[in-house]
C-alpha cells in the first residue's frame, strides 16, 4: 500500500502526534508499504526533515501558544498537501488532539475522497465533546459521573456534585488544562485555566479508584489495562515521561470485572459510532463500579503506548496493529 502519516498540527497534542508518527511510519515501512510523512502544520517532510522532527521527544508540558502559534495553520498546509497525498491508497492519521481529532481534517478528507483511519467527522466530533459523549454514555446504559457544565457556583458544584471535582476543557484530551479542586475557593482559578484550552468548561464528579483502560479493535474488545500512577490522576508528565507511570496488561481483575469492563467499553465505542479501533478509559471505585470518563477516537499510536499494549497483550504486534488499521480503513464504505 501506498500511506500517507498525517502527524503534528497546531493542537496542544502535536509532541505526543509526532511521537506516534515516529514509531509508525518505521513499522509501517517494515512491512513493505511506502510511506509518506506529512506535517499537518509544515507540509511534507523531505527524508532529512523526517527524521530530524520525528527524533524529538515528548517534554513534560505540552508546546505554548506562543509555539503553536509559530507553527501556523494547519488547514492551510494540509490543503497544500491535497495534490501530494491524492495518489495514496490510504490516510494514516496520527493526530491526537485539536484539529486532527474533532471532525475538521475527517471532513476535509472525506471531501477529498481519501480513505483514512480512525473515525468519521461526525463521531470523531463527538468523541472530542466530553459532555456529549457522556450523555450518549449514558443513554447506552454505560455509568459516568456525574457533571455540569460552565458557568457554575461554588455553591451548585458543591450541590449537585460535592469536593473534590475534577475541572477541565470540554474538548481536549492528555488531560491538557485539567485541575481536581477540593474547595470552592480554588474554583474560579481552575475554570480559568480550563478556559485558556476551550471556551466550554466541565465540571465532573471525582472517582477516587482504580484507573483502567480498555482498547477496541474491529468492534471487539483487547486486553484490559491498569495504569498506576503517582499521583491521583494519569496527568499529561505522568503519560507521556518514561517511568512515570506503571501499566499493567492485562490488569489483575476478577474475570468477571474483566468481561464486565471490556462489554461496557465496546457499547461506549458503539454509542458513539466510533470506527475501526478506539480506547475508553474508566474509574473503578471502591465498590467495584466501573465509570466512563472518556473515548479516544485517536489514541496515542506508539508501541508502548495503551492501546499497542492491549493488543500486544492478546497477539497482536505493533507493525500489524498499524496495518489492520490501515486495511479496515480501506474496507469502510463511505
Amino acid at each position: 500500500m501506498k500511506i500517507a502519516v498525517l502527524f503534528g498540527g497546531t493542537s496542544e497534542e502535536r509532541d505526543v502526534s509526532i511521537a506516534s508518527a515516529a514509531q509508525v511510519i518505521p513499522a509501517l515501512r517494515s512491512l513493505g508499504h511506502e510511506v509518506i510523512g506529512v506535517d499537518t502544520a509544515t507540509g511534507r517532510l523531505a527524508p532529512a526533515a523526517e527524521q530530524r522532527v520525528l527524533a524529538s521527544s515528548v517534554a513534560t508540558a505540552p508546546p505554548s501558544s506562543s509555539e503553536l502559534a509559530r507553527l501556523g495553520g494547519s488547514a492551510l498546509a494540509l490543503a497544500s498537501e491535497a495534490a501530494s497525498i491524492r495518489g495514496v491508497d490510504v490516510v494514516f492519521l496520527a493526530l491526537h488532539g485539536g484539529a486532527g481529532e474533532d471532525g475538521r481534517v475527517q471532513a476535509v478528507l472525506d471531501l477529498a475522497g481519501l480513505p483514512y483511519t480512525g473515525s468519521n467527522h461526525i463521531a470523531s466530533a463527538t468523541a472530542m465533546d466530553k459532555d456529549l459523549s457522556k450523555r450518549l454514555f449514558r443513554a447506552a446504559g454505560v455509568a459516568t459521573p456525574d457533571w455540569l457544565m460552565a458557568p457554575v457556583t461554588a455553591e451548585e458544584v458543591a450541590r449537585a456534585i460535592g469536593w473534590p471535582a475534577v475541572v477541565k476543557p470540554n474538548k481536549q484530551g492528555s488531560t491538557v488544562g485539567l485541575s481536581i479542586v477540593r474547595e470552592g475557593a480554588a474554583l474560579p482559578e481552575a475554570l480559568a485555566q480550563a478556559r485558556r484550552f476551550d471556551d466550554e468548561v466541565m465540571i465532573e464528579r471525582f472517582v477516587p479508584g482504580r484507573e483502567i483502560t480498555v482498547g477496541v479493535l474491529a468492534g471487539a474488545a483487547l486486553a484490559v489495562g491498569e495504569i498506576i500512577t503517582p499521583g491521583e490522576i494519569f496527568d499529561y508528565e505522568a503519560k507521556y515521561q518514561k517511568g512515570a507511570a506503571r501499566e499493567i496488561f492485562p490488569a489483575d481483575l476478577a474475570p468477571a470485572a474483566t468481561t464486565e469492563v471490556q462489554s461496557l467499553a465496546v457499547r461506549a465505542h458503539h454509542a458513539l459510532k466510533l470506527g475501526a479501533y478506539s480506547r475508553i478509559d474508566f474509574r473503578l471505585d471502591r465498590d467495584g463500579r466501573f465509570w466512563c470518563l472518556e473515548a479516544n477516537s485517536l489514541p496515542g499510536m506508539t508501541a508502548n503506548s495503551l492501546l499497542p499494549q492491549a493488543a500486544r497483550a492478546v497477539g497482536i504486534g505493533f507493525p500489524e496493529l498499524c496495518e489492520r488499521i490501515c486495511r479496515a480503513a480501506l474496507s469502510k464504505k463511505t
